[in-house]
């Protein structure tokens, strides 16, 4: 605190500074003395992404992945009349050659579909090292940019155990079909692994990984979302040979059908999972024998196996 003359008091008090505000208020009479006030002094806090304690502030994060490290100026278009000086360095900034200019463009439109599938920041970043690796190796001229870049997510989903399904990918992919992507994922798999010798880490599927989100969509309560989580975790114990994702709808279409006050038809969870019904049809087939052990007994408590539909 320090010490300064109070008009109301009429002598020097202390003074109480709310940094926050910025109000200076006199200790004794709890005048405000001064609002809103700009603190001049040096900031030391670091902004860095790093564990450095450089406390440096200017400019936004580097990028390694570009030639510059993206931390080149540039000049924009100012508001007001054409003509001007300002306007004359852009546009020869314009027809000087970007080497970056591709990958910029690329990396935003990774960053837009990852934003609209609700993507951390690791996935984005792992997306655009991806993408990178394949644009050095000078091998996607002539394919479809949009399906590349899909494909891109898809992978860096996979790698980072946050797995999406091609029907996700595909709903931001910029008009690129399922087929498109799925031919560009084996085909960045297999030039990445031509270039480094050795097989691809993919991360590992588990049904569980797609079932909350499949059941959010289907706005289930939590009792069944609980149990059909609990039931695809008893399901991996078993010989089931299907994908994961036709399990976890099955399982979902398994607990919805003992809801006598609302059960999931058929085509709503083939239509949120993205896989036909004769392939739900064909799981759900597997996992009905175990109907008894894979379903728990808590949720069996509250409901009549026998009301569970014949395969």
């Amino acid at each position: 605190m320090n010490k300064t003359i109070c008009p109301e008091c009429r002598k020097a008090t202390e003074v109480v500074v709310d940094h926050a505000a910025g109000d200076m208020v006199c200790a004794e009479c709890g005048l405000v003395l001064e609002q809103h006030s700009v603190d001049e002094s040096s900031e030391w806090r670091t902004f860095s992404d790093s564990t450095s304690s450089d406390p440096v502030r200017v400019g936004g994060p580097s990028n390694p992945l570009l030639t510059d490290g993206g931390l080149s100026t540039i000049i924009s278009k100012p508001n007001g009349a054409q003509g001007d000086f300002m306007s004359s360095l852009g546009r020869w900034q314009n027809r000087g050659s970007n080497p970056d200019r591709s990958l910029i463009i690329a990396f935003k439109s990774i960053g837009t579909m990852a934003d609209r599938l609700g993507l951390v920041s690791t996935i984005k970043d792992r997306a655009n090292e991806i993408y990178k690796k394949v644009e050095d190796l000078k091998s996607i001229r002539g394919r479809s940019q949009d399906a590349i870049l899909a494909a891109c997510l898809y992978i860096a989903c996979r790698q980072e155990d946050k797995p999406r399904t091609f029907k996700e990918i595909c709903s931001v992919a910029n008009g690129a079909s399922k087929k498109e992507i799925g031919r560009a994922t084996k085909f960045i798999v297999k030039q990445l692994e031509e270039d480094m010798g050795i097989s691809m880490e993919m991360g590992t599927i588990h049904a569980g990984d797609f079932l909350r989100r499949f059941c959010s969509h289907l706005n289930m309560e939590n009792n069944e979302v609980r149990a059909a989580t609990e039931t695809v975790k008893k399901s991996e114990m078993l010989d089931i040979r299907k994908s994961p994702i036709s399990v976890a709808a099955a399982a979902i279409y398994m607990i919805s059908q003992l809801n006598e006050k609302e059960k999931r038809a058929l085509k709503d969870i083939s239509k949120v999972a993205g896989v036909a019904e004769v392939t739900i049809r064909n799981s759900y087939k597997d996992l009905y024998p175990h109907a008894s052990k894979l379903i728990p007994e808590w949720f069996l408590k509250d409901v009549d196996l026998k009301n569970l539909p014949a395969p």
